[in-house]
């Protein structure tokens, strides 16, 4: 079969949540927006349920929506995007709990759907979702009267621990919601991790669950294995692929590999990355075109079948360093053509 397979251990992405479950000094929440980082949302968080997780974080009401059908009646699902015109009636069918991000939304949650959860997001710096102080203490008090279900903001950047944002929003959380009964929540993975003044009620780790940094203790989640087709050698000066980007300096053996970027591997990884044809790393050459790519066995001991682009010899991070991009973007362009294996089966 001409198909590349993404492997997902649910195991291993329950054994990072509950790693950061431990290192939380409270409730540990769940992200699985952007169709669980890619990986599947519903296997996703089904597992995730049955190991504990009460709370799941979607970006947008449809996402809540799909989640709320997979997981049933019971779990909070909260909709970060908050209650955007034209989701007055999927919010209440599907019991999802919107973090209102400005006045006009809160005024129509409040107006279209009164007594229903909701949480508010504020914004402590980042400038991108939320409340700033300042419309927050206009209207604080008509909020509270109402019960939100939880405060939170999103912190900027809290992958660098000794960035100076990090305490600045916290700081700003703190005088935004000191003294208030309301349950609180400011950090995702990053956060958890810069220790328990960041923690407060409530932690909603994301892509630490699918094995990103910055945890760099996660297991890795997803698993990409790349049939090979075809087998060649290529004499000195010959050249492979689109472009003539790789030349042979030397009689190679080039193996073509059933994968591209219609399969969500990043185009611009070719110069950089490699593959793993057992314990043996292999260069990708030439560009990585839409369908097919490249890659140098020449000094492998055997000609592979298949070789492993995402897994245990290389992380989703590798792999987009190598792309100059983060591994988030990586685990959520992996495509739809893949032969999808869940572990365990």
């Amino acid at each position: 079969m001409a198909t590349a397979t993404l492997t997902i251990d649910l195991d291993a992405l329950v054994s990072n949540w509950q790693a950061l479950d431990a290192l939380s000094a409270c409730e540990t929440a769940a992200v699985v927006k952007a169709n669980g980082y890619g990986l599947g949302a519903d296997r996703v968080a089904k597992a995730l349920q049955a190991a504990g997780v009460r709370r799941f974080f979607v970006a947008v009401a449809v996402e809540g929506a799909a989640l709320r059908a997979a997981l049933g009646p019971g779990p909070e699902i909260s909709v970060f995007s908050g209650h955007m015109d034209g989701d007055t009636e999927i919010l209440a069918e599907m019991q999802l709990t919107p973090m209102l991000n400005s006045l006009d939304q809160m005024l129509r949650h409040f107006e279209t759907l009164p007594g229903a959860p909701f949480g508010v997001q504020l914004d402590t710096g980042m400038n991108r979702l939320g409340m700033e102080p300042a419309e927050w203490d206009a209207v604080r008090d008509i909020a509270l009267e109402q019960g939100p279900a939880l405060l939170m903001s999103h912190l900027a950047c809290a992958d660098d621990p000794e960035h100076p944002m990090n305490p600045h929003q916290l700081a700003t959380f703190r005088e935004m919601t000191d003294g208030l009964d309301v349950p609180r929540s400011l950090s995702a993975t990053g956060g958890i991790l810069l220790g328990p003044d960041y923690h407060f009620d409530l932690t909603r780790p994301g892509v630490g669950l699918y094995g990103g940094m910055p945890f760099i203790d996660a297991a890795p989640v997803a698993g990409v294995h790349i049939p090979v087709i075809q087998i060649r050698d290529v004499a000195p000066g010959e050249t492979v692929g689109y472009g003539n980007t790789w030349t042979a300096e030397r009689p190679s053996r080039i193996a073509t590999i059933a994968g591209g970027y219609a399969d969500g591997i990043l185009r611009a990884i070719g110069p950089k990355a490699h593959v793993y044809a057992g314990e043996h790393r292999c260069k990708i050459v030439g560009r990585v075109s839409m369908d097919l790519i490249g890659i140098d066995i020449t000094d492998a001991p055997d000609i592979p079948e298949t070789v492993e682009l995402l897994g245990q010899h290389q992380s989703v991070d590798t792999i987009a360093d190598a792309a100059g991009t983060i591994g988030y973007e990586v685990l959520t362009s992996l495509g739809g053509r893949y032969a999808r294996r869940y572990l365990p089966s």
